[in-house]
């Protein structure tokens, strides 16, 4: 009746507006920018402008092999945010965290050198770099990429917010800030351990300005992936909010550094994503394994002392993750310099593209990993190969509107659900740790940012298979206090025990350490208050208070049943 009452409102309140007659003859903008960039003036403009319709097909002749380039979503600037943030530098504690929460990149910390500050638009703000002698800090933001989620604003810890929301004409100015710094300043190496929460704000994300939902819980987890290891990247991604935000044609948020070097990325179907990442992992291990062979060969014969030297460095470190670039730019700059008078060091050249240790990742959401994916899941987590899976855990299926998926708690509603689901959650993580030898992780951003960093990193140096569980925060929800307080819901679950953080590292039991470590508190929030900040569970209670609270208490058993198990894990029970 509600909604019969809003559409006969909305008639009665139909307002006649006549259209100015020169309009019919009104002619578009001819002045669109050129790039220069044949993909982004010949395909991204015009299918942005909605004529991509009329795009002949020798347009794409040039991508005949169905690749698109890296990093064209920098070109959109949308403008879509109502508010964007201002950064007050005199209150700025130089944290990062602001830029470790952002799901589109388009907050940086950016260091940069006496001249370059001095050489930067006017208005730049900028002070000096806390832990970084020499040289100076600006926290870039770019208005016309940001969504206007506020997520950088919510985390910011100072006493006074260095962060405030600002209406977007009044920081459209500030886009040649953005300009400068991503333009202008030099990459430099990296001044601060990368393991850390800070420290990692200092490296290029490799993945900006997605399509993704303005507070999205997906992609904070992705692009701080692309922050570790994102240069030698190979991503298998499952059809699913992932793939709509992490290659929306004609825009590419997955880019690449100042290199070149960035993530490759590919989508396969829903249900045979995990076998599609072993595969790559597979064609990739045989591929340096030919390549170890050659080497061998090499280092059989007579050779100079320099090549030998770099040849054996690489042999052994070859599965090394840490230094990987170092040693294959020193063996590609050595073997180019003898590739005339070798055979062995010309073919060999050839093969540089395999001498980075590439980082392999399957990315996918809960009803992939959970449901339509599962066997295959389970068949690459029990292959024992090293294949690292990053499961975005919004415990529905978050692109088809919000179905039920076996990641969704009793209580939840959803479709297929909607007198909420009935059964509990499915643990993924304590199947995936029954093996084991995989490397299992729960993880929340908003709970713990140092114990998301160093999941992942552990996760990605351990030498066999791992998978990351992430709580991700999402529309489908019904946040209450709206996605803009994305974080601060995760932060919530953890602290009233709907979710539980921990790592099962198997490398422990080695040293003769408990492989489990239960990283979360116990709860102190109220369980059901959780519950009811988000509509997904209050609507429950609107609905069907009959059998609401029964699917409550069932929800909070469920919980206390798994957190449970995890204390006898660690050994806390």
């Amino acid at each position: 009746d509600m909604n019969y009452a809003a559409i006969d409102r909305g008639v009665d309140a139909i307002v006649k507006i006549d259209v100015p007659a020169v309009w019919a003859d009104a002619a578009g903008d001819a002045n669109i920018a050129v790039t220069g960039n044949e993909f982004i003036d010949n395909i991204l403009t015009p299918v942005n402008r909605l004529e991509g319709d009329n795009l002949p097909v020798s347009t794409f002749n040039k991508n005949v092999d169905g690749t698109f380039p890296s990093g064209t979503s920098a070109y959109e600037k949308r403008g879509i945010a109502i508010n964007v943030p201002e950064w007050q530098m005199d209150k700025c504690i130089q944290c990062n965290q602001c830029s470790f929460v952002c799901p589109h990149a388009v907050i940086r910390p950016v260091l940069m050198t006496e001249a370059e500050a001095a050489n930067a638009p006017q208005g730049l703000e900028y002070k000096d770099a806390i832990g970084a002698k020499e040289l100076k800090f600006h926290m870039a933001i770019s208005p016309l990429d940001c969504t206007g989620c506020g997520n950088c604003a919510q985390v910011c810890p100072a006493k006074e917010k260095a962060l405030v929301m600002k209406p977007l004409e009044s920081q459209l100015a500030k886009t040649a800030h953005w300009d400068y710094t991503a333009h202008q300043v030099t990459a430099k190496p990296n001044p601060m351990n990368k393991n850390t929460v800070k420290g990692v704000q200092f490296e290029q994300p490799l993945l900006e300005f997605s399509g993704a939902c303005a507070g999205c819980g997906e992609t904070p987890y992705a692009k701080l992936v692309t922050q570790l290891v994102g240069d030698r990247m190979m991503i298998a991604n499952a059809t699913g909010c992932s793939s709509i935000w992490g290659a929306s044609a004609p825009s590419m948020p997955y880019t690449t550094n100042s290199k070149g070097h960035g993530p490759s990325w590919a989508n396969s179907l829903f249900e045979d994503n995990a076998e599609y990442g072993l595969g790559m992992y597979l064609g990739v291990k045989q591929s340096r394994e030919r390549v170890a062979e050659m080497v061998k060969a090499a280092l059989a014969a007579e050779i100079p002392a320099d090549l030998k030297a770099a040849m054996q460095d690489w042999l052994d470190n070859m599965d090394v993750s840490e230094g990987t670039r170092e040693r294959a730019e020193a063996l590609t700059a050595v073997l180019e310099k003898y590739q005339d008078q070798c055979d062995k060091c010309a073919a060999l050249y050839k093969e540089k593209q395999f001498f980075v240790k590439r980082s392999h990742w399957i990315f996918g959401g809960d009803g992939w990993a959970y449901d339509i994916g599962y066997g295959g899941l389970d068949h690459v987590l029990a292959s024992g190969e090293n294949v690292n899976v990053m499961v975005f855990d919004t415990e529905v299926y978050s692109n088809t509107g919000g179905q039920s998926s076996k990641a969704t708690p009793a209580a939840a509603i959803a479709k297929f659900a909607a007198s909420g689901k009935k059964t509990k959650k499915k643990d993924l993580g304590m199947m995936a740790m029954s093996y084991g030898y995989v490397y299992v992780a729960q993880i929340s951003m908003g709970a713990d940012k140092n114990q998301t960093l160093k999941a992942i990193a552990e996760a990605e140096a351990y030498d066999g298979p791992s998978l990351i569980i992430a709580y991700a925060p999402c529309i489908n929800h019904g946040l209450k206090a709206g996605m803009g307080c994305s974080q601060l819901e995760a932060k919530l679950a953890v602290d009233c025990g709907y979710w539980a953080t921990y790592r099962y590292n198997p490398a422990l039991k080695e040293k003769g350490e408990n492989p489990f470590v239960l990283d979360s508190k116990e709860p102190t929030a109220d369980f059901r208050e959780f519950l009811l900040g988000e509509v997904r569970y209050s609507s429950l209670l609107k609905q069907y208070p009959e059998t609401a609270e029964a699917l409550f208490a069932k929800t909070e058993q469920d919980a206390k049943e798994r957190l449970n198990n995890y204390k006898r894990l660690a050994g806390k029970a």
